[in-house]
């Protein structure tokens, strides 16, 4: 049996040293700990907007940066994003599978749109500029930045999205392993992988082994006499 693509690249361990449901529960802990950060600051703002209402008359236009109704799209989207780690959390600490799967699908989400980022900024490099004209003028190394190269800046940032990007899809392997471990933990089917890595053998399950009955002995030895 040949091995599928996504089974070479399996493995319960992650970070060198963790197993994936650890790594799982610890990732899923701390992204809930800063979700609920984000979450306890806008709760803050909506209570008293005086103190942290941020209007965009520092930057020179007419709109408010954040008014009410964005900050409680923000603080329900941080609410789903606390439950949703939570899921995860409890889903690799409890062996179930199926609570694993929101956090991941979000991964996904997070890595397809911090790809597209990247896309356009290949295909509108130019954005950066403009990006940058519209930072505060008291906003660190502005000036500094502003004088690079459209070349340069725009290989910068692909570098550091590239890097970003390549540590969520790490990540992203991390937890897909995990729902597999999961998985496996709840189905009858062991799989040995062969040193070779090329072929699959599949062993029975324990409990079905030592549920077959022993075969029928054979008949007592009694020696012939002449």
């Amino acid at each position: 049996m040949m091995l599928l693509p996504w089974d070479r690249w399996f493995s319960t361990s992650c970070c060198l040293c963790c197993h994936v449901r650890t790594g799982t529960i610890i990732l899923g802990v701390w992204y809930m700990l800063i979700n609920a950060v984000v979450l306890l600051i806008l709760l803050t703002a909506l209570n008293d907007p005086e103190q942290y209402h941020l209007t965009s008359a520092e930057l020179a236009n007419d709109l408010d940066v954040m008014d009410d109704a964005n900050m409680c799209i923000a603080s329900a989207i941080s609410l789903l994003m606390v439950l949703i780690c939570g899921m995860a959390t409890y889903g690799a600490y409890k062996l179930h599978a199926a609570w694993i799967i929101p956090f991941f699908c979000y991964q996904i989400f997070d890595f397809a749109l911090n790809t597209l980022v990247a896309v356009s900024i290949v295909v509108y490099p130019n954005t950066l500029q403009d990006y940058l004209q519209q930072l505060p003028d008291n906003f660190p190394y502005k000036e500094e930045v502003a004088a690079l190269s459209n070349v340069y800046l725009v290989l910068i940032v692909l570098l550091f999205i590239g890097c970003i990007l390549g540590f969520k899809a790490y990540l992203i392997a991390c937890v897909w392993n995990c729902y597999r471990y999961v998985s496996g933990r709840g189905t009858s089917e062991i799989l040995l992988y062969v040193t070779t890595n090329d072929t699959t053998v599949l062993l029975p399950p324990y409990d079905d082994s030592v549920s077959v009955p022993p075969k029928q002995a054979p008949p007592p030895y009694t020696a012939q006499t002449a």
